[in-house]
């Protein structure tokens, strides 16, 4: 619609004058209404006038259309005619104000200023924007065929590639479900095997354990027993306050006996069987354990048959999870396609090239980034974390063109304010490119984006309807 509007104008720019006489002030259109062979009926109905009232500098109509020419309605139009460049209407309060608002200084005709007629200069200057923005759109739009074509291409692609993994998925899900199967039945006799290893282990280090604890209250026997005689007396205990009974940091006869339970001495096998559990928390030797006794011993390696066994499972877990990855891969490129089919592309597809692409624009304060049909981010560029602009939410132009706009919403929220969103407003260009952000409104952004997918057929120049004088 752009592109014809542009092609329109340079037909119209471009044409010659044709004079039609009518009251100053009225535009061509509006010539029928100009009888001066009848009475004037103002435009709104309201009432009629002899002719010889309009622009007689006196405001006879409610709407002000009987003085087109002069500044006596308030509420009066006076129309430019601007020929070689664009008409245009202006308050009529603006007539002989002494400043020139029309190209062509018809608004001045009795102010006593002198005007410059710029209407061919600015038509000539319109003309050469206006076919730069014809030649935008041409280029534009050669290059949006190519992104259909692309499109058409790319979309059958995936739905090819679709379907075929949507039929695979059936066979590699049997495959995961077998595998899985097949790993079951090999981890049962593994663990049991496993188990059984460990419960050797756990009792024969239970063994150990009991057999170096004896031995150990050999040792202590033997550290105690000062006179090696044997026999361990309540006498040969004093030197050792660390076996306290009550707590006073010294120990006693009775203390001692207790221990030995009320015995004035005991051999090593009463000694190890009820004294030494009663002081094996507590007792300080002059000579440490061994390392052998302090180490905690590892559990030994499997057998070969064991061993075999843990193999097996291992293979077969391997094999599971290797497949049951494939599976979710899969179903994850599956959901992507389904997703990336889904999404509204445009009538052709022609913005699908937009797609998992980023776009930048920095400012002297943030890098502003485009990602279409996805999100849209602000990061400040001396340090600090990324704000989310809003989330891809649909196409929000209007109903006559709907692709002109994006809307992006529900980003990060404001400080006691709504959430960030941003509105994308889409237009022809030959590249890709943001070229302006701004924040009309709280938390409100606008991002101005071209892109050839947002360009028109350029329609045939049209000769031009005749500028008025």
């Amino acid at each position: 619609m752009k592109a014809s509007l542009v092609l329109l104008l340079l037909g119209a720019l471009g044409c010659w004058a044709v004079e039609v006489k009518r009251p100053r002030g009225v535009s061509l259109s509006n010539r029928g209404f100009y009888d001066d062979s009848k009475p004037f009926t103002c435009l709104d109905g309201s009432r009629t006038i002899p002719f010889d009232r309009v622009n007689d500098d006196y405001c006879d109509c409610a709407d002000g259309t009987d003085e087109p020419g002069t500044s006596a309605c308030s509420n009066g139009r006076f129309h430019c005619t601007n020929a070689g460049y664009k008409p245009q209407y202006i308050p009529s309060s603006r007539i002989n104000d002494g400043i020139c608002d029309c190209c062509d200084t018809t608004d001045e005709y009795n102010s006593g200023v002198v005007c410059e007629n710029t209407c061919r200069e600015m038509g000539r200057k319109a003309r050469e924007e206006l076919q730069v923005q014809a030649e935008t759109a041409r280029e534009g739009f050669r290059v949006k065929q190519l992104l259909i074509e692309e499109a058409r291409k790319g979309r059958e692609e995936k739905q090819t590639k679709l379907q075929d993994m949507v039929q695979s998925r059936q066979a590699l899900q049997a495959q995961v479900d077998s595998l899985r199967t097949e790993k079951e039945a090999a981890e049962q006799p593994e663990q049991e095997a496993k188990d059984a290893h460990k419960k050797s282990w756990e009792e024969s280090r239970e063994a150990e354990k009991v057999e170096m604890d004896k031995q150990r209250s050999l040792e202590v026997f033997t550290e105690l027993d000062q006179d090696s005689d044997g026999m361990l007396a309540g006498v040969e205990l004093l030197s050792h306050p660390e076996l306290d009974v009550d707590g006073d940091g010294a120990m006693s006869d009775q203390e001692a006996q207790s221990l030995l339970g009320g015995a004035s001495s005991v051999d090593v096998s009463s000694f190890q069987e009820s004294v030494w559990p009663q002081i094996q928390e507590k007792y300080k030797s002059e000579v440490p354990p061994s390392k052998a006794q302090e180490a905690e011993p590892e559990m030994p390696p499997y057998d070969e048959t064991t061993q075999a066994l843990i193999d097996a499972a291992q293979k077969a877990r391997s094999q599971y999870e290797e497949a049951e990855k494939s599976l979710h891969d899969m179903e994850d490129t599956i959901k992507r396609l389904e997703k990336e089919i889904s999404l509204d592309f445009g009538p052709s597809g022609e913005f699908s090239y937009l797609y998992g692409e980023c776009y930048e624009l920095s400012t002297s304060e943030y890098v502003y980034s485009l990602c279409p049909f996805n999100r849209v981010t602000q990061k400040p560029k001396h340090g600090g974390s990324e704000t989310n602009l809003g989330s891809w939410g649909s196409w929000a132009g209007p109903e006559d063109n709907k692709f002109s706009s994006m809307k992006y919403e529900h980003g990060t929220s404001c400080w006691q304010g709504p959430n960030r969103s941003t509105q994308v407003k889409l237009s022809c260009g030959k590249d890709t490119v943001v070229t302006s952000t701004s924040e009309p409104s709280r938390c409100e952004y606008l991002m101005e984006f071209f892109t050839p997918a947002a360009c028109h057929p350029p329609p045939e120049v049209l000769p031009g309807d005749h500028d008025e004088l």
